[in-house]
């Protein structure tokens, strides 16, 4: 594919352009037809082009596209948070901040985080993943290829194991290793906040332990640390609950969200305790195009398609296939490579082991090209490029599931053990 005007640093996965899309399909420029298994990287949610969502926006384009909340403020943005405050499934009524993206969101909870307690200092976990900006970037838990060759990074920031069932890292490992961390590196009262996906969407689509959860929550309550939790890719849904954490059994101190929060509208937000987010002075928070007025009508849109009775249906109907596919793949004697299966609901990975002939690594990559001759797209995470993960549409009708994950196993069998 000719990228002669795009920077060669964007990494591009499928060497296709796409002309349209609805639901789990898509089309590209020659009209060829493939099933849709990356979803903007966990944006669509409710699939291309939701009937609910294009009704919205084309309302909203009629009446207002934009409006600098800062300088005038516009119903669509009010709506979005108040909307936010019944959505997410916190106990305490919710402060809220809106953005343009996850990495925008990131940035802006470490102000507020920094603001409130006068202190510097983040930790992060290996394998995480929270953005490409400057200061995200520093909270990545991995250094290829998103900090090579860039020197110092905002700081100080520590990282720590990330211990889940799919890790092979323990709470006990991970929490010896926060003791440590006090202990040797940075006194407890230096750390402004620690920052935590509940489910890795990068790192592999692992689930942190809930038991390494309650303790870290119990850290911060002790310690006046804020607690952040990101669910960018992790939210709206995608575990078959709202948000993630509530597999753990906590409430974030604030709440990093984007991706299916608009259906593939740029929006995002921070969300969190009033105490925290109303904390810096006036115009310390804010941006031009945050909170676009077509965006929020499309969020407006999104979270009232997104009831708890349709999102567990929709996440147990997806689950249970991917898992039933799984299952026959990896007791085949055919495919000795295919691993583990990671994450909850219908958020999985699939581990890709070495064998004798290719490492995990490029198994995954062959199989993504034969995937897409044979009509899925397929995505690659984990730190090693490893883990194939499906972030199919929740919204996936059951036969072109079927047809996708068949799609795949047709794949699998190109594949040289």
């Amino acid at each position: 594919m000719d990228l002669p005007h795009v920077s060669a640093a964007l990494g591009v996965i499928h060497p296709i352009c796409i002309a349209r899309g609805r639901n789990a399909e898509v089309w590209d420029e020659a009209d060829q037809r493939y099933i849709d298994f990356i979803g903007g990287i966990g944006v669509l949610n409710l699939g291309h082009s939701h009937p609910a969502v294009v009704e919205a926006v084309k309302a909203q384009v009629e009446t207002l596209m934009h409006s600098a909340f800062n300088a005038l403020p516009h119903r669509g943005y009010l709506a979005v948070t108040e909307a936010l405050n019944q959505f997410v499934p916190v106990s305490y009524p919710l402060s809220c901040m809106l953005t343009n993206s996850g990495a925008e969101a990131t940035e802006n909870a470490l102000k507020v985080a920094r603001g409130v307690t006068g202190r510097q200092a983040v930790i992060a976990f290996d394998d995480a993943f929270h953005g490409r900006t400057l200061a995200a970037l520093n909270l990545n838990g991995k250094v290829k290829p998103y900090k090579s060759g860039l020197g110092a990074l905002p700081g100080p920031v520590y990282h720590l194991p990330f211990p889940s069932r799919d890790s092979g890292v323990t709470a006990e490992q991970a929490l010896t290793a926060l003791e440590r961390l006090f202990d040797v590196e940075i006194p407890v009262d230096e750390v402004a906040s620690i920052i935590v996906e509940p489910i890795q969407g990068e790192g592999g689509f692992r689930l942190l332990c809930p038991k390494f959860a309650k303790v870290l929550r119990d850290v911060c309550d002790k310690h006046n640390i804020v607690l952040i939790c990101d669910e960018i890719q992790s939210g709206f849904g995608r575990t078959g609950q709202r948000f993630g954490f509530t597999h753990l059994g906590i409430e974030p101190d604030l709440l990093l969200m984007g991706k299916s929060m608009a259906a593939g509208l740029p929006l995002a937000a921070v969300v969190g305790r009033r105490e925290l987010m109303d904390a810096l002075p006036k115009g310390a928070l804010g941006g031009t195009y945050s909170g676009n007025a077509v965006a929020c009508a499309a969020a407006l849109a999104v979270m009232d398609a997104m009831q708890e009775d349709a999102l567990s249906a929709w996440s147990d109907a997806q689950e249970a296939a991917i898992v039933s596919a799984y299952q026959r793949w990896k007791a085949s004697e055919r495919f000795p490579m295919v691993g583990a299966m990671t994450g909850i609901g219908a958020m999985r990975g699939i581990v890709f082991e070495d064998t004798e002939n290719a490492t995990g690594a490029e198994h995954l990559a062959n199989l993504l090209a034969a995937g897409r001759d044979a009509g899925v797209l397929l995505m690659p995470s984990g730190r090693k490029r490893n883990v194939l993960r499906l972030l199919p549409p929740l919204t996936t009708e059951p036969e072109i599931m079927a047809e996708g994950l068949g799609l795949i196993e047709q794949a699998l069998e190109t594949l040289k053990a």
